[in-house]
């Protein structure tokens, strides 16, 4: 097996890159490195730069590396930037995967995994959301994750592919300090951010219907999310060579386990040693009061779950950031 792993230089990409590679499979990655980081790859992973736009080179790509299945992370993400600039999220993400997917039937590859999100779901109102609740995103960019769903299911069953689209919570977290997230667009980071700079976190609104009025939401960590990738791979590589007709699978990737944001944020400060009193912001449009993951169905089809408390995501975060940020730990 030879898989092609497309925005394998970002924060979950390269995880994902080094998990497979231990596990004895080759690996090749496609990056741009328009928000990647190249440090985060061995030297043993070739890296070919470029985006999913240039066909000639994802041909190339295929060929010359002789790639047997995709796994395909590269995608614009951040919910605030899809609903300024919704052209870009559509052409990148969506049609940048149509180009992919069309790279990929004509070199004959018949195993495909999707990065998706639970951003397709929207805001529903259930204590845990399975992965047959109704999808209704609120932002063009969980439009493009459900739309880019519905492609990957389409060409499998048209192409004989196997298939997997992945629906991920909230990834934290870090295997090593410098694998971790390098962006600023999620909670904890944003919390990190903030006591760097000597201010107090800030938390978005504490009047939900929720124990103590702050949103509660489902937080995995990035390696058990690589593990996972890992173990859908191996479920899409065992499809392929039974001569079975091709299957496809959608799971939630999370803990199943609700951590509202007063409780994270007394987390960060106990890791951190900094203890000041969050300030309460407005509510933020579009937040769901709750949105934990229902796992019953990937540990149904593949055993897997994870094992990965949230104190040792926010640890492992918090090394991360104090690698690039050394002014950090003085606060």
């Amino acid at each position: 097996m030879t898989w092609l792993i497309t925005g394998g230089a970002g924060y979950i990409g390269a995880h994902v890159a080094r998990t497979i590679t231990a596990a004895g499979e080759r690996v090749v990655v496609l990056d741009d490195v328009s928000s990647g980081v190249t440090e985060r790859l061995p030297d043993s992973i070739p890296l070919v730069r470029g985006g999913l736009l240039d066909r000639e080179l994802l041909d190339r790509a295929l060929a010359d590396h002789a790639v047997t299945g995709v796994l395909h992370f590269a995608a614009k993400k951040q919910v605030g930037e899809s609903v300024e600039q919704p052209l870009r999220y559509y052409r990148e993400n969506v049609h940048g995967l149509t180009v992919l997917l069309e790279a990929v039937v004509a070199a004959g590859v018949r195993r495909f995994l999707f990065s998706s999100s639970a951003a397709v779901y929207g805001v529903p109102d259930m204590e845990l959301i399975p992965e047959s609740a109704h999808c209704e995103p609120i932002n063009p960019y969980g439009e493009t994750k459900l739309a880019g769903e519905w492609l990957v299911r389409a060409a499998g069953r048209a192409h004989g592919m196997s298939t997997a689209c992945l629906r991920y919570f909230n990834v934290a977290g870090a295997e090593q300090p410098e694998l971790a997230d390098t962006g600023v667009f999620n909670i904890i980071p944003m919390f990190f951010d903030r006591i760097t700079r000597g201010q107090a976190p800030r938390i978005f609104g504490a009047d939900y219907p929720t124990p103590d009025g702050t949103c509660v939401r489902d937080y995995i960590h990035v390696s058990d999310l690589a593990d996972a990738h890992l173990a859908v791979a191996r479920r899409l590589a065992e499809q392929d060579g039974s001569g079975a007709p091709a299957g496809d699978l959608t799971v939630n990737i999370g803990r199943g386990v609700g951590v509202s944001v007063r409780e994270l944020a007394d987390l960060v400060a106990e890791v951190t040693g900094f203890a000041q009193e969050p300030v309460i912001e407005p509510r933020r449009p579009g937040d769901a009061a709750k949105a934990v993951a229902s796992v019953d169905l990937i540990a149904k089809e593949l055993g897997w779950t994870a094992s990965r408390g949230v104190r040792e995501m926010v640890e492992s975060a918090w090394e991360g950031w104090c690698l690039r940020h050394p002014e950090a730990r003085g606060r």
